[in-house]
C-alpha cells in the first residue's frame, strides 16, 4: 500500500504552541484535514513533530503561532532544517466563538491560515548577535524600569514621612536626594519610631537605586560593542546612539530581509498612518500599534535632529507655515526616520551577507 509520505501529497502544518506541549495539525494541499496530534515542547519533542509532519507527504509550509514565545525553540529547529515558516496571530474571537477553543482547533487554525496565505509573516530568527543584544536588553530595561520606580516609590516615602524628615527632603533635587537618603544611619534599637523607620526605608531604596545604575553601567559596557559591530551604518545616523540602535536592532531582528520594504518596517515600527477616510473626507489617523519601544527609539531620534539637524529644522518651519501643528509634523518626521533606519539596516545587512558569502556575491 502506499503511504502518505510516498504519494507526493503536499502538505501544510500548523502549530499552536504552550509552555509544556505543542499541538501540531496537518492539512493537504485542498484544505483537507489530515490529523492533528501533541508532542512535549523539548527538542526531542520538536524533531518529533517535524518527523510526524514529514511522515504524512511533503511538508511545505508551517505555520506557528507564538514564534518569539513559547514557539521559538521549534522555529529554531524549522529554520535550520530549511522548512518555510509564518508568523500566525492568535485566531480573532469572532471566529473563536463559531469555531470553539481547543489546541486542535486552533492548530488546524494556524495550517489554514497559513495555507490561505492570510498570514505570510517570516519569524525572526534566533540564533545570532541580535538575539544575544535582545537577552541583554531584557535585563537593562528591567533595570532601568526598577530604578525609574524607586524613585517614584521614595519621591512617595518623604511625602507621608514625619515633618523632620519630609521637611529636609522634600525640595531636593533627585540626585543629591538619593545621595543623602543612601547615607541615612537608622538607629536599629528605634524602629517603632516613624521617623526612624522612614530612614530606614528610604536607605534601602537610594542603595538599591545604587546598585541598580551599577548594574545599568555593566550591561551598557557588554551592549556596546554587540551594537557596534552589528550595525556601524546605523549609528552613524544622526541621533542614533547604543541605546535607540539597539531597540531597532531588536525590533528588526537578526534577518531584515524578512521585511519587504520600508513602509513594512513603518508599519511594525507603528509610524505608519492608517487611512480614515469616508466619503468625501480624506485623512489618515494615529497608528498605535507596532513595537511601541521601537516606535519611541524613532521619537527619540526626532528629538535630537529637531535640535542638531539643520534639515529637520528647515523641514519643520515649511511645514509649519503649511498650517501643520506640530504632533503632525513629529508624525511625518518620525515616517522619514524610519525610512532611513530601514535603508541603513538593509544596507548593513547585504554587506554582511557579501563578507560571509563572497562567492555568491561574485557569481
Amino acid at each position: 500500500m502506499t503511504t502518505l509520505a510516498q504519494s507526493g501529497i503536499q502538505i501544510t502544518g500548523g502549530v499552536d504552541t504552550h509552555k509544556d506541549t505543542h499541538t501540531a495539525a496537518a492539512l493537504d494541499s485542498a484544505g483537507r484535514e489530515l490529523g492533528a496530534r501533541q508532542f512535549p515542547a523539548t527538542p526531542v519533542g520538536y524533531r518529533a513533530l517535524l518527523a510526524w509532519l514529514n511522515s504524512l507527504g511533503a511538508l511545505v509550509l508551517v505555520g506557528i503561532e507564538g514564534t518569539g514565545v513559547y514557539g521559538a525553540g521549534l522555529a529554531r529547529l524549522l529554520a535550520e532544517e530549511n522548512v518555510r515558516t509564518v508568523e500566525i496571530d492568535r485566531p480573532d474571537r469572532k471566529a473563536r466563538r463559531w469555531q470553539g477553543k481547543s489546541d486542535p482547533v486552533d492548530a488546524y487554525a494556524a495550517a489554514r491560515a497559513a495555507l490561505a496565505g492570510r498570514r505570510t509573516g517570516i519569524p525572526k530568527q534566533r540564533d545570532g548577535q541580535v538575539e544575544a543584544l535582545r537577552h541583554l536588553r531584557v535585563a537593562r530595561r528591567s533595570a532601568v524600569q526598577h530604578r525609574a520606580d524607586l524613585v517614584r516609590r521614595i519621591k512617595a516615602v518623604v511625602i507621608t514621612a514625619p515633618d523632620e524628615v519630609r521637611t529636609a527632603l522634600r525640595y531636593l533635587g533627585d540626585k543629591d536626594l538619593l545621595a543623602i537618603c543612601a547615607g541615612f544611619r537608622p538607629d536599629p534599637g528605634r524602629m517603632g519610631e516613624p521617623a526612624v523607620a522612614a530612614k530606614a526605608s528610604l536607605r534601602s531604596m537610594a542603595r538599591r537605586h545604587r546598585d541598580l545604575t551599577t548594574e545599568v553601567a555593566e550591561l551598557d559596557e557588554l551592549i556596546a560593542p554587540l551594537v557596534e559591530d552589528a550595525a556601524p551604518e546605523l549609528l552613524a545616523l544622526n541621533g542614533v546612539g547604543h541605546e535607540v540602535a539597539g531597540q531597532l536592532l531588536v525590533t528588526a531582528g537578526q534577518n531584515p530581509e524578512r521585511l519587504t520594504s520600508e513602509a513594512a518596517f513603518a508599519m511594525l515600527c507603528g509610524v505608519a498612518p492608517l487611512p480614515a477616510s469616508s466619503g468625501r473626507t480624506h485623512r489618515h489617523r494615529l497608528n498605535r500599534g507596532g513595537d511601541r519601544q521601537a516606535n519611541s527609539a524613532l521619537h527619540r531620534i526626532v528629538i535630537c535632529r529637531l535640535r542638531w539637524d539643520k534639515r529637520t529644522k528647515t523641514y519643520v518651519e515649511r511645514r509649519t507655515q503649511e498650517g501643520m501643528s506640530k504632533k503632525e509634523i513629529m508624525r511625518c518626521l518620525k515616517r522619514y526616520v524610519a525610512r532611513d533606519v530601514f535603508n541603513a539596516l538593509t544596507r548593513q545587512n547585504a554587506h554582511t551577507a557579501a563578507t560571509e558569502h563572497p562567492t555568491a556575491t561574485a557569481a
